[in-house]
């Protein structure tokens, strides 16, 4: 496997500048794109970002607007929201000349397809190699060089194991794998289920309630991904269980705090994009297919379309029939 010495991210936002932080940190050659000419100025010229405020970018990343430069790098970091993830590879595609891994850092499934981060990058650009990096992280914290774990799974152990070779740093600790199914389905359901706590919360309907959703969303998650073929050490690891305690428990999980805002009958935080929410409905439809049940993905997907009142659904779930756990 050639060493992969120079990193572009693709998406200039919180997390995308976090991750070119991250991979700064690990010595490689850095690329930050973004799609507005103007905003890469701004951040090229003052070498902070106003969507992370108070961390500086280190003077040897390089910040463009353009696109041809970015996808020279060994190694494409896709930084978007996992709905406009397509959107953003399609552009690569055509820039991209050789098989060089491109890696989902966005946590949700494609609306309408139903296709998992990696499945669209290996539709959109067919001579990529997909990779998918998920679990427990926030990008201020990221970003600051707080201790970080979190899971990167290629379907190619070497490519796997390079890519954490490449990001990897004292402050930064990725895990390889190539369960990507597994990584996928946790860091996608966990974003619906942190809506749920947050209701919770918001409601203060107490911390057992917290404790009874957080664990019966870990049953439902894991039962979806084993009937996707998941490994039950992924779905028990950083990017499943791991990716959702922290979720469901901080208020910097914008899925938290949607759902928080929503229990306390206020209106959710403005321009905080909170995947969940797109997650839902799709995570519901891709369960049915599979003729799996998910009550509180279903109870969050209701909410939030206006089909229940939160009430209706504390009760739904509070009288369905007594079962033995799982």
């Amino acid at each position: 496997m050639t060493a992969l010495q120079s990193v572009a991210v693709i998406g200039a936002g919180a997390w995308g500048t976090a991750l070119a932080t991250v991979a700064a940190r690990a010595g490689r050659s850095v690329t930050l794109w973004a799609r507005n000419a103007e905003h890469a100025a701004r951040i090229a010229s003052s070498r902070d970002n106003p969507r992370l405020p108070g961390v500086r970018l280190a003077p040897e990343i390089v910040v463009t607007g353009e696109l041809a430069l970015a996808a020279r790098a060994d190694m494409l970091l896709i930084a978007t929201p996992a709905q406009h993830l397509r959107g953003a590879v399609n552009m690569l595609a055509s820039r991209v000349s050789r098989p060089v891994p491109i890696v989902a850092c966005a946590k949700g499934i494609e609306h309408g397809t139903h296709k998992f981060m990696t499945d669209v990058i290996a539709e959109a650009a067919p001579g990529a190699q997909p990779a998918i990096l998920s679990g427990p992280s926030f990008a201020d914290d990221v970003a600051r060089g707080l201790p970080t774990a979190v899971t990167l799974a290629a379907s190619d152990e070497a490519l796997a194991r390079a890519l954490v070779q490449a990001l990897g740093s004292p402050t930064f600790r990725p895990y390889h794998s190539t369960d990507i199914r597994g990584v996928e389905i946790g860091g996608a359901a966990k974003n619906v289920l942190a809506i749920a706590v947050g209701i919770a919360v918001g409601r203060k309907l107490g911390a057992s309630a917290q404790a009874a959703l957080t664990t019966r969303g870990f049953a439902e998650l894991t039962r979806l991904g084993r009937a996707l073929g998941a490994r039950s050490e992924t779905l028990t690891g950083l990017s499943g269980l791991g990716d959702l305690i922290l979720t469901c428990s901080s208020p910097q999980s914008r899925n938290f705090a949607l759902g928080l805002a929503l229990g306390r009958g206020e209106q959710p935080p403005a321009r905080k994009l909170a995947e969940g929410e797109f997650t839902a409905p799709v995570l519901i439809e891709l369960a049915a297919s599979q003729d799996i049940e998910l009550p509180v993905s279903e109870a969050v997907a209701a909410i939030l379309s206006g089909a229940s009142t939160i009430d209706a659904a504390i009760s739904g779930l509070m009288s369905r029939p007594f079962k033995a756990e799982e």
